[in-house]
């Protein structure tokens, strides 16, 4: 039988990825040398859970751990962005993922998951992570872009204020969350969804991977249409009892924290790991933050960035 390995294109994180062709079948190596029992042991866990719960996420194969590897299956060439990028009319294709979103939620969360030799806990997303990740907004993305700041003081600052602001989340850390739930990670092959990227699932709250969707960096989606699919998942979802504001105001909270978090992501890989193919997703990364701080909530919040970096600039 020949064999074939090609190397295809990867992702943020540190894992390298090859198709491996068997004669007619095909396989992925995933390789990491770096954080290796996430990338490789977790991703395993997660993906079972999700094939547990019915939601299509690759399966092992082989495992060579040791070796900083695993192979798991397949699940085709062509990513949910590649097909919706090209779409006029987008509303029912991501009302399709939001239905994949709801299964996610229904996931009941066990106190320990394991493989063979090997367990982990789901970790909660508690008031630390959130500040942890927006915290590469200041020690990425200002740093690196605003030479002349003085970033400490800034960031004692405007964290202070986000502090109030994620203290106000209305919904509980209680739900299965994907926590990397756009585009680029949903694969489709003869048109059926399949998650990948999902080694940080986390339980957060239900609005999280919501926000992953609709705010997508990637992705420019009209107002309107964001509107819609917002209120399409309210309608569908576990909260359909629950005021809409409060679901607007966890969403537009999440999106900013989630959006600060990125623009240092995407500074750190441009910076650190020679990947600067992604500093074109930062003006649309802008226009997310900028399009949910009209929401009231973050009247102080805004004006304290305009005050110390200011924001109109940063919009370009």
């Amino acid at each position: 039988m020949n064999y074939r390995l090609k190397k295809i294109s990867g992702d943020a994180s540190f894992r390298e990825f090859y198709r491996l062709k068997k004669g007619n079948k095909t396989s992925i190596i995933v390789q990491a040398n770096k954080e290796k029992f996430k990338n490789l042991i977790t991703y395993v866990i997660i993906n079972k859970i999700l094939r547990e719960n019915k939601i299509n996420a690759p399966k092992l194969i082989s495992n060579h751990y040791q070796n900083n590897m695993i192979e798991i299956s397949d699940l085709g060439e062509k990513s949910f962005y590649d097909v919706i990028i090209k779409k006029k009319n987008k509303l029912n294709y991501y009302k399709d993922l939001i239905k994949i979103i709801l299964k996610l939620q229904k996931i009941k969360i066990k106190k320990k998951y394991n493989f063979k030799k090997y367990n982990i806990k789901l970790q909660k997303y508690s008031l630390s992570n959130l500040h942890k990740e927006s915290d590469l907004f200041f020690d990425w993305y200002l740093k690196f872009n605003f030479k002349r700041l003085k970033i400490s003081k800034t960031k004692r600052v405007l964290k202070k204020e986000l502090n109030k602001i994620f203290k106000k989340l209305y919904f509980k850390n209680n739900t299965f969350v994907h926590r990397d739930f756009h585009a680029s990670n949903i694969m489709i092959n003869k048109k059926v969804f399949g998650l990948v990227d999902s080694q940080d699932a986390i339980i957060g709250n239900p609005l999280y991977d919501v926000v992953s969707l609709i705010d997508d960096v990637r992705i420019k989606l009209p107002i309107n249409l964001q509107n819609k699919l917002l209120k399409f998942y309210h309608l569908k979802s576990k909260l359909k009892n629950e005021k809409f504001l409060n679901l607007k105001n966890d969403y537009d909270i999440l999106s900013v924290q989630r959006n600060l978090k990125i623009l240092g992501i995407f500074v750190r890989l441009s910076k650190r790991d020679n990947k600067s193919t992604y500093l074109k997703y930062l003006p649309h990364t802008w226009n997310l933050i900028n399009r949910r701080l009209k929401n009231p909530i973050f009247k102080n919040f805004q004006l304290l960035l305009n005050k110390h970096i200011k924001i109109k600039k940063l919009k370009n």
